[in-house]
């Protein structure tokens, strides 16, 4: 991930077909950049003005007497493409929340643009399907494959889910299968112990004959250990 910004992005909805009538009622996302994530969001609740399905409800645990006095979709919909203009969505099922974010501005105006034109869409299920193909790839088993904790998973929620999903992405994306988000964003050092100068140091290293390209992929990968780390790594 290069330094332009990512977003990523969850709905939760009243059900699961916009063209059932069902509407969005919470909309969260987290920029990501250099890697990490950073404390802008977008978070809000929005009333969908029609009843939540029951099946729905088992889902986010999100009732209709709590958005009663949130605001309409067309009250945020100009915050929310302000928010999201040029920058990369990712999402989990993506045709799922920017089909459903996509109807609710045609619904308001015909004059706002569809996300696909105004962003670059990532879908992390396709990412993952690749990597993992034949296996269960939903966000809940990312979660466990990658071991991301610290969270609660009794409900889903658009804002906890983006920021799962934005965790989950940077590991499906780096092709590690386990890495600890917090201590890679902690100022504390003994969180990238593993990582450290002096640990590198106990490392034997096997002296071999290298081509060019060979050469290039090795330097791109120290580019993202040192990323990771925070320190400048010289390998001699």
């Amino acid at each position: 991930m290069s330094a332009k910004k990512y977003i990523v992005l969850d709905t939760e909805t009243t059900g699961l077909d916009f063209n059932d009538g069902h509407k969005i009622i919470e909309i969260g996302a987290v920029v990501v950049q250099n890697r990490k994530k950073t404390d802008d969001i977008f978070h809000t609740y929005i009333n969908p003005e029609r009843a939540i399905d029951k099946e729905a409800q088992q889902v986010h645990g999100i009732s209709n007497e709590e958005l009663f006095n949130k605001p309409t979709f067309a009250e945020i919909a100009d915050e929310l493409i302000e928010f999201l203009e040029g920058s990369t969505i990712v999402a989990h099922n993506a045709s799922f929340d920017v089909g459903f974010i996509n109807h609710e501005l045609n619904l308001v105006s015909s004059k706002y643009p569809k996300l696909e034109d105004i962003c670059t869409i990532e879908d992390s299920l396709m990412i993952a399907r690749k990597k993992f193909p034949g296996q269960r790839n939903s966000l809940d088993a990312l979660t466990r494959r990658f071991e991301v904790t610290g969270y609660d998973r009794t409900f889903h929620g658009a804002l906890k889910d983006a920021n799962i999903l934005a965790d989950v992405y940077m590991l499906l994306t780096w092709g590690q299968s386990r890495m600890n988000f917090d201590a890679l964003q902690s100022d504390d050092n003994s969180s990238t112990q593993a990582l450290s100068e002096e640990s590198l140091k106990n490392i034997s290293m096997l002296s071999i004959e290298v081509d060019d390209e060979d050469l290039k992929a090795h330097n791109a990968r120290l580019e993202e250990i040192q990323k990771i780390s925070g320190k400048e790594i010289s390998w001699n």
